[in-house]
């Protein structure tokens, strides 16, 4: 019993320096307001993540295409990883380390955003996605934990969860997923 206390309250307290992190709420509010933006001028918010991850990033993609709250249209967004012919086919042919950069390059638009959910921030297919979206002018969120890893350098928007502990950063990834669908739906629709 007071194992499962113990992970409780580490979640917890990840989610109390998130409260408490005054340019992490700034970020967030710039992501929000980012997306919006790109809803509001026609673009579309795509997401990416590997394993825990990429069930995040098709979760918050579903929460724009599907809804949060309100019945409303469709918001154009989507999970760059549910088409497993091109996975498979892009994994064999270039590289899994492509698998991102490669449909960026060829559906990525100006004005667009990219958000892509690492733990590490170190996730080699979202930092090469996250450099071919900046080429083509697309805006970038990037998910990470407390150092941003090696996406720091190429986000424009970056939401690092002050901790190293995986579980912690994921639970505390959707918690603020949540936060932006639930914002931008009511900003948008306003």
């Amino acid at each position: 019993m007071e194992k499962i206390k113990n992970i409780i309250r580490a979640s917890i307290e990840t989610k109390q320096q998130v409260l408490e992190s005054e340019g992490l709420l700034k970020t967030i509010e710039a992501t929000i307001d980012a997306i919006t933006t790109a809803f509001k001028n026609g673009k579309r918010v795509y997401f990416c993540g590997n394993g825990g991850s990429a069930a995040d990033a098709q979760h918050l993609a579903a929460e724009f295409s599907g809804r949060f709250y309100k019945d409303r249209k469709a918001l154009a967004a989507e999970a760059l990883h549910c088409n497993t012919s091109y996975l498979t086919a892009v994994g064999n042919d270039y590289g899994f380390d492509m698998i991102y950069s490669r449909i960026i390059e060829g559906i990525g638009e100006k004005g667009d955003v990219l958000v892509g959910l690492s733990t590490s921030g170190n996730s080699a297919n979202i930092v090469k996605a996250f450099e071919a979206a900046k080429e083509k002018g697309m805006i970038t969120v990037g998910f990470t934990g407390l150092t941003g890893g090696a996406m720091k350098a190429v986000t424009n928007h970056l939401i690092n969860i002050p901790s190293a502990d995986t579980p912690r950063i994921q639970e505390s990834h959707i918690t603020v997923g949540h936060i932006i669908c639930q914002l931008v739906e009511e900003k948008y629709f306003a």
